[in-house]
């Protein structure tokens, strides 16, 4: 295996406010057993009022630096991957250099919606194997409680804000890191899951709009796809995988897809319970969760996937 890029240490941050099950029953016509039975949440967390996406962002890329036990100084390209950021311009990932006192490298924002974060892990891993950069910060922010409509019980039980970030490094004498990643896009789907709102549009931020049995159909298919594609690309077996990190989206789906692969369920690793569908956060925030527990160690072979809006899909196969 070859690889260009590893993940030196993770981080992640959901903000204090819970907004449980029960909280949204109180105002919408939903309980929390009809919640749970069709999603697996629980609870969301929600971003106070005062708090901005880059905030949140921030507070995770502090915390992945941290347990990457390296100087802030070194980071040298910074990727936000979002679809709530704080301005039109300038990028939410500009706003968080400036907070961590960074004064060199490169910043920026990319939007692919749901799989945002590893439209940006793929990237950033191509930036560091062609020399561009040493040490990368991918973050994933969202505060999607910002774009709901929070009369709309299709969407608004779905989704919560939170950040979760990478410090990602260049190949140094270790045995792991980025094996491969896989992207995808298809286009004639984008009324399937998009935001009804846009600067060239109508110059409103707008709410989430969903067709959710079609969005669960094409998940499961397109992801399970793409998975057995890279296996088969990368010379891997099923059995090689150790753990499954999805965008945490709706655990019908984590279970189907898991199914399909044949993979037991419990190689799924699963959050969605906890904070909902944090967008490009999920991954990273599940990551962070893994590595917290022990769950996950050096040298087991782990996959990516999501899909989200447009509609945009990919995975991504890592030696830890």
């Amino acid at each position: 295996m070859n690889f260009s890029s590893y993940i030196l240490g993770c981080g992640g941050y959901l903000p204090k406010k819970i907004l449980t099950n029960n909280d949204l029953s109180k105002k919408l016509n939903t309980s929390d057993e009809w919640i749970k039975t069709r999603t697996g949440i629980n609870q969301r967390h929600i971003a106070d009022k005062k708090q901005l996406n880059s905030d949140l962002g921030f507070e995770a890329a502090k915390k992945a630096i941290k347990n990457s036990k390296i100087k802030t100084s070194s980071i040298d390209l910074i990727i936000v991957a979002t679809s709530t950021p704080d301005h039109t311009f300038p990028s939410t990932a500009a706003k968080i250099q400036g907070k961590l006192g960074i004064k060199k490298g490169f910043a920026f924002d990319i939007q692919a919606a749901c799989s945002g974060f590893i439209y940006a892990l793929s990237i950033a891993d191509n930036f560091l194997s062609n020399n561009q950069a040493s040490n990368a910060l991918v973050i994933g922010s969202e505060i999607f409680s910002r774009i709901l409509d929070w009369n709309d019980r299709s969407t608004c039980v779905l989704f919560g804000d939170g950040a979760g970030a990478i410090v990602l490094s260049k190949k140094k004498k270790m045995n792991s890191g980025i094996i491969s990643t896989e992207l995808y896009s298809d286009g004639r789907f984008y009324d399937l899951l998009y935001v009804n709102g846009g600067v060239a549009s109508n110059q409103k931020a707008g709410h989430i709009k969903m067709k959710g049995k079609e969005v669960f159909k094409h998940a499961v298919k397109k992801l399970v796809s793409s998975i057995q594609f890279s296996l088969k690309k990368n010379k891997l077996k099923k059995e090689d995988i150790d753990w499954i990190i999805p965008h945490q989206a709706n655990k019908r789906i984590m279970d189907m897809s898991a199914v399909k692969l044949g993979i037991p369920k419990s190689k799924v690793i699963v959050t969605v319970d906890q904070h909902a569908n944090t967008s490009t956060a999920s991954i990273p925030l599940c990551l962070d969760y893994a590595l917290s527990k022990k769950i996950i160690k050096r040298g087991q072979i782990i996959v990516f996937e999501a899909i989200g809006g447009g509609l945009t899909w990919g995975c991504s196969i890592l030696k830890y």
